[in-house]
């Protein structure tokens, strides 16, 4: 059994409630590790807990009571997924806009702005999925996303922050391609383990003579 698996799945989160505004690509990563969770995962979860099961006195079993925790994770990421995935409403950057819709920043555009010390940053609108800060991806309901919503190039604009205000300065508003972060199986996990010794296995089985 493998108990390397360094990003856990996580259980339910507090979602935003209504509608899931996310991108095109951020649903597709959101089916993936549904799709993951559900048909490779979860099983494979679910036979290391049969396994560790027959191993006798299941109160004193490290490897049943890990492997049983491991299932309630996974059960209830694939819960979250799941309602996220109900209620996405998507929105690609990429569609044709006119008048207003294409010269305001609204959900899935990318806005360039500068503070009061002239420093600029492009900053780009997705769901509160799709946050990725090393992409400078921020959510539209953050205090940034808040800020900047329904702003136009030359618009000022407060940002509310924990310890006073900022003031900044539209530069540019445009929409475009989002790339996000796709669903990558996690280093680790039980299914991976499982198909690598699969894997294995198939490689050290000898040939069968004619």
């Amino acid at each position: 059994m493998r108990k390397g698996f360094t990003s856990k799945p996580k259980t339910d989160e507090p979602a935003t409630p209504g509608k899931n505004y996310i991108t095109p690509s951020g649903l597709e990563r959101l089916k993936d590790e549904h799709r993951f969770l559900l048909t490779r995962e979860r099983p494979a979860v679910t036979e290391v807990v049969a396994w560790a099961a027959s191993n006798g006195d299941r109160s004193d079993n490290a490897d049943y009571r890990y492997s049983k925790r491991r299932l309630r994770q996974i059960d209830g990421r694939i819960r979250f997924l799941t309602k996220r995935i109900e209620a996405a409403e998507v929105v690609d950057p990429e569609a044709p806009r006119a008048g207003q819709a294409a010269a305001k920043a609204f959900f899935g555009a990318t806005v360039r702005y500068a503070n009061a010390a002239g420093v600029s940053r492009v900053v780009s609108i997705v769901g509160t999925d799709e946050i990725d800060l090393n992409r400078n991806h921020i959510s539209w309901v953050s205090p940034l996303g808040r800020a900047l919503m329904k702003s136009a190039a030359g618009d000022s604009v407060v940002l509310q922050l924990p310890g006073g205000t900022e003031n900044l300065t539209v530069l540019e508003v445009r929409y475009e391609s989002i790339s996000v972060e796709p669903f990558r199986e996690p280093p680790g996990s039980e299914a991976s383990a499982k198909g690598h010794s699969e894997t294995h296995t198939k490689t050290k089985r000898p040939h069968s003579r004619e």
